[in-house]
């Protein structure tokens, strides 16, 4: 665990608190959404966050070791999503609408 705990850190006042990228906003949960949902290899992942290896690996051991309640919030926060879309309609498409 020390090399995980290297790499992310936890802090109540940023992102959450959720599980992030020490220093960084990126949390554990974003790096699972585009490796597991995604299908973004941990070099891809790395290069386009600007972050090492170690880093992205690190938020995958974390992952998996607490993927029960990464899930969660994951399921949690589209659900949220899927409420706001019904409840604000989207300006493009009142937009077609109009012009039909």
């Amino acid at each position: 665990m020390e090399t995980v705990s290297k790499h992310i850190e936890q802090s109540f006042n940023i992102a959450d608190g959720k599980p992030r990228i020490a220093g960084r906003r990126i949390t554990v949960q974003n790096i699972a959404v585009w490796h597991e949902r995604l299908g973004k290899t941990a070099d891809e992942i790395a290069s386009e966050f600007d972050l090492s290896l170690a880093e992205v690996y690190a938020a995958l051991a974390y992952y998996f070791d607490h993927r029960d309640e990464i899930d969660e919030l994951i399921l949690k926060e589209q659900q949220f999503v899927s409420e706001l879309k019904k409840e604000i309609p989207s300006k493009l498409t009142s937009k077609l609408k109009e012009n039909m």
